[in-house]
């Protein structure tokens, strides 16, 4: 197959880049039953959905679009301050229902398929973010069970636990350096939460505010993890 003859990939959901490259990578999760359902919907013409990729849970990789085109995944939002996210990205699609884990197999997959799209379009970890944080409110996935500190061990995304002395600066402003868009203070805090903090409840919290100020501050912690807050992704 062609890496660069768009009608060489089986979905016909794309369009021109609008003259953008890929920025960013944006993980989703299908939320349907199975690989097969969800690649069937993503190549239907009537569907106007798509993803430039389709894990499947066995780990089993596809290329659905050719990533110099512009797939259909990402719909309305903001990230950074800008619109049009699907002509500035590329999209994953993992198989999963969005009510379990993601089986290793597919983690496997999907950060040897991150390694090499990043290295493709240089992106950087911070460029790695969930469908979740550039549309809070609307979209969830890839969900609270979603390993992100898995990524960020591996030089995949960021991730931070701050320790309980770092400083903890209104959350707000801190969420605004990340990239979240403009929303009511509940939405965005649910929205930061899915992607940083999934083990997180209750009202706003100092945990919440220092760990978003160290992601969106220049000293960066070892391995974009520092330790001090615990927690981890829902089983």
């Amino acid at each position: 197959m062609s890496d660069t003859d768009p009608a060489a990939f089986p979905s016909p959901n794309h369009g021109d880049r609008r003259g953008q490259r890929p920025s960013l990578i944006v993980i989703h999760y299908t939320g349907m039953a199975d690989a097969p359902s969800a690649r069937a919907r993503l190549c239907d013409p009537t569907a106007e959905v798509s993803a430039h990729w389709l894990i499947a849970e066995d780990g089993t990789t596809e290329q659905l679009v050719c990533e110099s085109r512009r797939a259909w995944h990402a719909g309305a939002g903001l990230w950074q301050g800008q619109g049009d996210v699907n002509s500035r990205s590329v999209g994953i699609e993992l198989a999963n229902p969005g009510d379990r884990p993601f089986p290793e197999p597919q983690m496997a997959a999907l950060r040897h398929l991150l390694r090499a799209i990043m290295a493709r379009w240089q992106i950087p970890p911070a460029g790695i973010i969930a469908h979740s944080d550039l549309a809070p409110g609307r979209k969830i996935d890839p969900g609270p069970r979603f390993d992100w500190q898995a990524l960020a061990r591996d030089g995949l995304a960021t991730f931070a636990h701050p320790p309980p002395i770092a400083p903890a600066p209104p959350l707000e402003p801190s969420l605004d350096a990340l990239g979240y868009s403009p929303a009511d203070a509940t939405t965005r805090l649910a929205a930061f939460r899915l992607r940083h903090r999934p083990w997180g409840r209750g009202p706003e919290s100092d945990a919440d505010r220092r760990t978003a100020a160290a992601l969106s501050s220049s000293h960066k912690y070892p391995g974009g993890i520092a330790k001090g807050d615990g927690g981890s992704a829902p089983s």
